[in-house]
């Protein structure tokens, strides 16, 4: 079987990963070429087989090779990217978000849909088999009708402050996924949405106009609540939990840790602290993924995370930055109308 050539642009932690999982894991797909490669990374490409390199994008999605692009670079370059990737017909893969502004998602989603190609928004999230279980019992009702959901995510630590510059803020940069959880696990749309943060920490994050925590109170369409509370600063490691609650019960996944082991002495009980990070974490998920992703090429079929989830998780973002600037509770109808 004539394995799917992909071509890659921006090889960064998630760059690498992916490059990684396609050439470890998945038979039916190879790295093919990467585009605008830094030469400091070429050692990287060559570990995994990646002999062909491109001056830039446009150069990678001409070569009629390529089958499929995986879009892992900074987010101000995603919609540029999408749109060479839609002219050349190449089925995309793209990390979140896809934009920061809506109008852009908008546009460059439109030009997807009429280039016919596969699109998917990397949500790896939604592939996590801890989060799965949870919306698997969610949708068979074995807690009956979905009434509140509680999101926790916390970071170890804040990003650098050169990549919160340009990332758009903690709503748009790692609350997103929390959003895209919630309204994945609620199976609704988000009707509005409030917002409440300030920072404890490092106050050049609130000199770029961004803050460290928040806790961002969602209402779905179809009555349920969500609350999700999100920090970049977690002493303990990294703190990812969710629950469920429902009219006949409730369901949940606690905290991942480094190990099992706990102790025990008169001063009480002691276990381990978090995972290191989200790579850690979310190792099974960014696998899991892209196996998705290239079924979907080989057997044509619909990715489970498409261009409306994009457009839906940025709204929900954009509706919580707006509710912390104006402090109030604002419809994501606002948002995706304006």
């Amino acid at each position: 079987m004539k394995k799917l050539k992909i071509g890659i642009v921006g090889i960064g932690r998630i760059g690498k990963i992916h490059i990684k999982n396609i050439s470890e894991n998945i038979n039916d797909a190879i790295i093919y070429g990467a585009a605008k490669v830094n030469v400091k990374n070429l050692p990287y490409l060559n570990k995994f087989g990646v002999k062909k390199t491109y001056n830039n994008f446009e150069e990678l999605v001409k070569d009629p090779l390529i089958d499929a692009v995986i879009i892992s670079s900074p987010t101000n370059f995603h919609s540029e990217h999408i749109k060479l990737a839609s002219k050349y017909k190449k089925h995309i893969f793209c990390e979140k978000p896809i934009d920061l502004s809506m109008d852009k998602v908008k546009e460059v989603l439109d030009l997807v849909y009429k280039s016919g190609i596969k699109f998917m928004v990397g949500f790896n999230r939604r592939f996590d088999p801890n989060f799965n279980k949870v919306k698997k019992f969610s949708v068979a009702k074995k807690i009956g009708t979905t009434q509140i959901v509680k999101i926790t995510s916390r970071d170890p630590n804040p990003p650098p402050i050169e990549y919160i510059k340009g990332s758009g803020g903690i709503f748009l940069d790692m609350a997103i996924h929390d959003f895209d959880m919630a309204r994945y696990i609620v199976g609704s749309e988000v009707y509005s949405v409030f917002s409440s943060g300030k920072v404890f920490g490092d106050k050049k994050i609130e000199e770029q106009g961004d803050i460290d925590t928040a806790i961002t109170i969602l209402t779905f369409q179809n009555g349920s609540m969500a609350t999700i509370d999100n920090s970049r600063k977690a002493n303990y490691g990294y703190d990812q939990r969710i629950e469920v609650f429902g009219s006949k019960g409730m369901n949940g996944i606690n905290n991942k840790v480094i190990d099992e082991h706990f102790y025990a002495d008169s001063s009480g009980f002691h276990s381990s602290i978090g995972l290191d990070f989200f790579m850690d974490r979310y190792e099974k998920s960014y696998l899991i993924e892209l196996k998705h992703f290239i079924d979907c090429l080989t057997n044509d079929h619909e990715p489970l995370v498409t261009g409306k989830d994009g457009i839906m998780a940025l709204a929900i973002a954009l509706a919580a930055k707006k509710s912390l600037e104006k402090g109030r509770v604002v419809l994501v109808s606002e948002i995706l109308n304006n």
